[in-house]
């Protein structure tokens, strides 16, 4: 009787665990939600690429949208996933969706929100470039953005939500970093992004914080595109908004020569003949302004000036010779966690436009670094012995605004965000004549 009472009690206790691993089992979470999405600028300027995230994979990636007059989604469009694995130790999957909302309006305001029949995102919206080039694009432009100490982040999601600007230029360094913790910090970032760059196109280039396992979370998380290109390039893209030829390039191929010599000559050969296109007199008459961006400064506050970058060496090409045989106007950069505004400078020169306003004609591209969104290595030092060409300098954390009002004056304004959101520098760019003419 008592080995019959103790199978009993066996049995029973079997068929509990047996029963407790099938309910932990049948209760293990999936991951499907949308997250972390943005948009971006699409092959044509009637296309918004939408990226998102979703851990586990779906069955379809759509987006729905419409006129936000309307309420309604009249349109759906669909799109594709492709499977993530990250490098780091637990080789972490997650699938990043594409999805290209096409033949939009311009200036128009339409709603949208992105998923599958398993989960859909929140409703953002968006508006629409103008047609044409007789319009006002506001950029807001800063780099070195981070997860921690992220200072200029709610100010950014406020603004952008209650329409200040067009779109954004996040001039590298993302995270900080986006592969750590097993890309776990890259998720967090772009879930923090997400209340802005939902909204405008989040236009991206490389830094020196991205290049871990071959750039792979940079590649895979964001979505550029040339104008008129149908294929995908985040390390160099250039577009046409309104008056201006903005041109985007990834400085990190000087600074790490393990990804070959090539990247460098495959970028510097793209970009010079994207240079020679812009400078067509028809193509310079519609877009009269040339912006340049990349990570890492030519020129430095009070530190010797990046030669290998700047003028190049025996085997590799620089980029100040080029900017400037094309008649570059403004070029803005990141990596100094700090604003440096820079007088008009050529070869460590300056060439002011006149005695009393350096940028009024000036006579050489004009310089920016805007590094002080904030990270978690916190701001740079403002130097003693600062060069003769820099003009302005501000360790405070915040950002740039570029509205570029007409064909021939830009209007650029630094924000404070330990001020507040003040205005710490202001300048007017005024350009009567473009091209490498106006040098001379």
């Amino acid at each position: 009787m008592l080995r019959s009472s103790f199978f009993v009690v066996v049995i029973v206790i079997s068929i509990a665990i047996t029963l407790a691993s099938v309910e932990e089992e049948s209760w293990k979470p999936v991951y499907i939600q949308p997250e972390q999405l943005h948009i971006s600028l699409g092959e044509q300027p009637t296309e918004i690429v939408a990226t998102w995230t979703t851990m586990e994979k779906t069955n379809h990636s759509i987006c729905h949208y419409g006129e936000e007059s309307k309420a309604t989604f009249d349109y759906s469009a669909n799109g594709h996933q492709s499977l993530f694995i990250d490098g780091g130790a637990r080789k972490r999957h997650m699938y990043i969706h594409r999805v290209y909302m096409k033949q939009l309006k311009p200036n128009t305001r339409y709603i949208y929100h992105c998923g599958s029949e398993a989960g859909w995102s929140d409703m953002f919206f968006f508006k629409t470039f103008p047609s044409g080039n007789d319009w006002q694009p506001r950029f807001v432009i800063y780099g070195d953005l981070g997860n921690d100490n992220a200072q200029t982040m709610a100010m950014l999601q406020e603004e952008i939500q209650t329409g200040h600007h067009d779109l954004v230029t996040h001039v590298g360094d993302f995270a900080y970093d986006m592969h750590t913790d097993n890309a776990l910090v890259g998720d967090e970032f772009m879930r923090q992004i997400q209340p802005i760059a939902a909204y405008v196109p989040y236009q991206v280039m490389a830094g020196n914080h991205e290049r871990a396992y071959n750039y792979s979370n940079y590649n895979h998380r964001f979505t550029m595109h040339s104008q008129g290109q149908k294929e995908i390039n985040n390390h160099f893209w250039s577009y046409n908004i309104g008056p201006v030829h903005l041109i985007a390039i990834n400085t990190d191929f000087w600074e790490h020569l393990h990804f070959g010599a090539h990247m460098i000559h495959n970028q510097f050969k793209w970009l010079e003949e994207d240079l020679k296109q812009a400078n067509e007199p028809e193509n310079r008459k519609k877009q009269p302004w040339i912006i340049t961006m990349g990570h890492h400064p030519l020129y430095y506050q009070a530190r010797v000036p990046d030669n290998k970058i700047r003028i190049g060496t025996d085997k590799l090409p620089g980029l100040e010779p080029l900017l400037y045989k094309y008649g570059v106007d403004l070029s803005f950069w990141a990596h100094d966690h700090i604003y440096t505004r820079f007088l008009p400078v050529y070869n460590e020169k300056i060439f002011n436009g006149t005695r009393q306003d350096p940028y009024y004609n000036p006579k050489s591209p004009v310089h920016i670094i805007t590094g002080s969104a904030g990270c978690r290595e916190f701001v740079t030092p403002v130097r003693p012995n600062p060069h003769p060409y820099t003009a302005y300098v501000s360790n405070d954390y915040g950002y740039t605004y570029m509205t570029v009002m007409n064909n021939t004056h830009i209007q650029l304004k630094q924000v404070s965000r330990n001020q507040n959101g003040k205005v710490i520098d202001e300048i007017t760019l005024v350009k009567e004549q473009h091209g490498p003419e106006a040098w001379y």
